[in-house]
């Protein structure tokens, strides 16, 4: 079959590998219809993930129902699904209270696997024509209509970054009318900004530096925040400080909670400081939203911290230790949720809200593009080049 196999930092190729097979009764063969490129697939491809060449990337993946083994019993070949980027068996310690994305039996390296990325287990990603799926009957998601219809853009962002987005609201106590800061207006970011409005969130303000990224922000129902255009905390909390309408009818000492109520790290370890030194700082963002949100607020820590950045600016921050105030958000209170998404915690009810039509996520799909445009999608996508806020391979698609 044909398949994007990373070369090493900045090199993805299109090439002939074999076809998957099954391996275990429990696993199906899925032709992929659709495969999305990723925000942390930059890690490994910018080089700032150790790995080894010679895996296929991808992991969020679409598409129908090829082959099954002998112990898969809910689906059947010609069922149309989409997999959770967590690989999970569904029945250990971790999967039957929830948290599919630390299993422990699936990879053993530590709890949490997942396709096509470093450390995760070794499994092959989805940006291919074809893809195994171990324990089909937990990791696979029935879907309604047939491949290539009005669902199939909105479908594929069921395997990540929608799920993703939304737990970021989650672990955010994005609760009817609070107020929320996001950082990042990349895919994750503005389906947080999506599942924020979902959730009735009362005021969000979306930060970025990129105006393609920040106009879909304001499309999607937020206030736009440009980064480069001076301090992002500082900008929100003058315009809630000039906002007349929130400060009719205070409680007392109400006046006094000047931050937002919700903050989410849609960023991770490779933020830039655009605002003032326009250069990498793994921790400014986590700094932005301990001083932004309020005494007692939450915040949703949903972009990727790792042990080891070989990119980091000192050598604690190469081993993930990251200098934060602390002091300040123990004195405020503030609880903190990090972690990689249980996606199947969520997939079924933002499946079911697509085709509904109270949720549309597709709306930041800018790139629908064979699979030998990979390697140029990989390069224009981690340049931010306009025009490639989320790009979505079809294996199908002529070249």
């Amino acid at each position: 079959m044909k398949a994007v196999v990373y070369k090493g930092p900045r090199r993805m190729v299109v090439e002939n590998v074999p076809d998957p097979r099954l391996e275990d009764p429990r696993d199906a063969i899925v032709k992929v219809t659709s495969a999305a490129i990723c925000g942390s697939d930059l890690h490994f491809y910018d080089g700032c993930t150790v790995t080894q060449p010679g895996f296929i990337p991808g992991h969020e993946i679409e598409g129908v129902v090829a082959e099954i083994g002998s112990g898969v019993h809910s689906i059947k070949v010609g069922d149309r699904v989409v997999m959770p980027f967590n690989i999970a068996c569904g029945y250990c310690f971790n999967c039957v209270r929830g948290y599919p994305n630390a299993c422990l039996t699936t990879n053993p390296q530590g709890a949490g696997a997942g396709y096509g990325y470093p450390g995760l287990g070794g499994y092959q990603g989805g940006q291919a024509e074809y893809v195994r799926v171990p324990f089909a009957d937990y990791g696979c998601l029935k879907l309604p209509g047939q491949p290539g219809d009005q669902w199939e853009d909105d479908f594929v962002l069921l395997a990540d970054i929608f799920p993703t987005g939304f737990h970021a609201t989650v672990l955010a106590n994005v609760q009817e009318g609070a107020s929320v800061a996001i950082y990042g207006a990349g895919p994750v970011g503005l389906l947080a900004t999506l599942s924020a409005r979902l959730r009735g969130a009362g005021e969000v303000y979306t930060v970025d530096a990129i105006p393609e990224r920040l106009q879909c922000a304001k499309q999607l129902g937020a206030t736009p925040i440009d980064a480069s255009q001076g301090d992002p905390a500082d900008q929100i909390l003058d315009l809630r400080q000039k906002n007349t309408a929130l400060k009719q009818g205070l409680l007392p000492g109400e006046e006094k909670m000047k931050g937002v109520l919700c903050g989410i790290d849609a960023v991770g370890y490779e933020a830039i400081d655009y605002w003032d030194a326009h250069q990498r700082q793994s921790n400014i963002v986590l700094e932005q939203l301990i001083h932004l949100v309020a005494p007692t607020g939450h915040l949703g820590i949903i972009g990727v911290y790792r042990p080891e950045d070989p990119c980091g600016q000192t050598e604690a921050i190469k081993h993930g230790e990251l200098p934060i105030g602390f002091g300040e958000m123990w004195y405020k209170g503030q609880a903190v949720g990090t972690g990689q998404t249980p996606v199947a915690r969520y997939n079924r009810l933002l499946r079911d809200l697509i085709v509904n039509g109270r949720a549309k996520p597709s709306v930041i799909v800018t790139q629908r593009l064979p699979l030998d445009g990979a390697p140029e999608a990989y390069a224009k996508f981690c340049e931010r080049a306009p025009g490639y806020v989320k790009v979505v391979l079809k294996p199908g698609l002529a070249a």
